[in-house]
């Protein structure tokens, strides 16, 4: 499992679009860990209210199923955008040059064949869910409170089409360090050894622990 990876910046076009495709990654990684928060909201309302009122929340398995989407595929491109989806770490790691940059791109643009399906599939069982003449729009609902399903449905094909945004900036990324040979080319993941992680992640636990430590002193 990778941790997450440097992606260099520069005033680039390609930078650019990298970081304009950011903001819109992050509001939707928000959404997920919202979705999650509101997950934890109606689990304790669940459980509290069967136990000490003798009624659990009506519809609460309705309200897990709209909101997995969110929490399953929400985030999949902010994830994507800082390399740590699983990958083969002990094989990447000792590439360099322009035989890491092919590897990388022959990785992304498989993972951008699947995708495009992905999209093509997710919209099509949509689209078999929705209907502007139905009630709520909705030809299938939830079984409890029956809530319209499409919502959740929609989302799939939305949070994969932001992935293949990100992946086709990468698949940019990575061609123009193949073709030019460049050592640091921005908007893609740059890969970190573990000894450099390690130590990245312990430069940020001593920050956080001298940050306490001022904190502390202040009081």
């Amino acid at each position: 499992m990778a941790g997450a990876s440097p992606v260099l910046e520069d005033g680039s076009a390609l930078s650019r679009l990298d970081r304009g495709l950011l903001r819109i990654e992050r509001a939707m990684a928000l959404l997920a860990g919202l979705a999650i928060f509101s997950l934890m909201l109606l689990a304790v309302r669940s459980v509290g209210g069967r136990a000490t009122l003798n009624a659990p929340l009506m519809g609460y398995v309705d309200f897990i199923e709209q909101l997995m989407p969110l929490i399953a595929i929400l985030a999949v491109s902010f994830a994507q955008r800082d390399g740590t989806h699983i990958r083969m770490d002990l094989l990447v790691e000792n590439l360099r040059g322009r035989a890491l940059w092919l590897f990388e791109l022959i990785s992304v643009l498989l993972i951008l064949v699947l995708i495009v399906f992905l999209i093509w599939g997710s919209w099509a069982h949509f689209q078999r869910s929705f209907d502007f003449d139905a009630p709520w729009w909705s030809r299938d609902s939830t079984t409890d409170v029956a809530m319209p399903i499409w919502p959740a449905k929609l989302l799939v094909p939305v949070a994969f089409s932001v992935l293949a945004l990100r992946l086709a900036i990468q698949i940019y990324g990575f061609g123009r360090a193949l073709v030019l040979g460049l050592e640091s080319p921005v908007a893609v993941p740059m890969v970190v050894d573990t000894a450099s992680q390690a130590a990245a992640e312990a430069r940020v636990l001593q920050e956080e622990e001298e940050e306490r430590e001022r904190a502390n002193g202040a009081d």
